[in-house]
């Protein structure tokens, strides 16, 4: 294989968008980019989040994920040196993982001359990630609707009016996935399941509209919420913050613990008014204020 060098960009993703549970993605203008070419011993550096705990191996995810798509490519799985620039969070519900598998996958299929199609990676990706709302907009971009129909992965991009914002507050403190899904009740209730089913489909109609003020009723949920507060008892009283000072809608961000409010305006009362509350029940954090992303992961110079 020539000595290729490709440089792609991947999005940050909220999965759920409350009661969308493992369904419903939105990507995120907030990018990881990963550098790769090929070379004569394997080699990982990481800058940013996760340079002092992310391995620099080749078990590195982003590594990991390349190899994967040289293999279905059939393709000898070359050596390669990766520099991986990281500004989404780890373990924040921010889809840190979907990036470094889709960025591996993307920039693997750069070096091979793209072999792949989209729908070839979306499923990769699947298949590496295990859910499929936040490696969806991350590859693609803008929010999706996501399902499987046996073996196959189908997408739909609900489109989303403009003017649109999101607020993300970001504890210090991570949440991992496992302990995220370890707290979720096995069964739910039909009275619930119709609740959630029912903001789903109001949250979808709201957001390609422009009909913003169903959003407050449209993110709540009763699927995984409830249970993850038992974990992240500060998440209702953020949520009450965020909706206090004009939040269109708030929830947690994937399995958290990040929260994320929609808004058209009062951006920084909005960010200001989670974090203090936040910071009273001593959840330090952060504030990113950023938009949807109707781009997903794509390759920025390849040669």
């Amino acid at each position: 294989m020539e000595q290729r060098q490709a440089t792609v960009r991947v999005p940050a993703t909220s999965g759920n968008l409350g009661p969308g549970f493992d369904c419903l993605g939105m990507a995120l203008d907030w990018w990881n980019d990963v550098h790769a070419r090929i070379s004569t011993a394997p080699e990982v550096h990481i800058q940013g989040e996760g340079a002092d705990t992310l391995s620099t191996a080749e078990d590195n995810l982003v590594y990991r994920a390349a190899q994967t798509l040289f293999r279905e490519a059939g393709e000898d799985a070359p050596p390669l040196s990766l520099l991986c620039e990281n500004r989404i969070p780890l373990a924040r519900g921010l889809g840190s993982s979907a990036a470094a598998i889709v960025g591996g996958l993307l920039a693997a299929n750069a070096l091979c001359s793209h072999p792949l199609d989209r729908q070839c990676l979306l499923e990769l990706a699947v298949s590496m990630e295990g859910h499929a709302d936040n490696v969806t907009p991350a590859l693609l971009g803008g929010c999706q609707v996501v399902v499987r129909d046996g073996d196959v992965v189908i997408s739909d991009t609900v489109p989303v009016a403009a003017d649109l914002t999101a607020i993300v507050f970001v504890p210090d403190l991570p949440m991992s996935t496992k302990d995220a899904r370890a707290v979720l009740p096995e069964k739910v209730t039909r009275e619930d399941a119709v609740y959630n089913l029912g903001r789903v489909a109001l949250l979808v109609n709201s957001l390609s509209t422009g009909r913003f003020e169903n959003l407050r009723v449209a993110t709540q949920d009763r699927l995984h919420q409830p249970a993850r507060e038992k974990i992240f008892p500060a998440m209702k009283y953020i949520f009450r913050a965020a909706q206090d000072a004009g939040a269109l809608g708030v929830f947690l961000s994937g399995g958290g613990s990040s929260v994320l409010a929609l808004t058209t305006s009062r951006f920084m009362t909005i960010g200001l008014e989670m974090a203090d509350a936040a910071d009273k029940l001593g959840i330090p954090g952060s504030i990113k204020v950023t938009r949807p992303s109707s781009l997903g992961a794509h390759v920025v110079s390849e040669k």
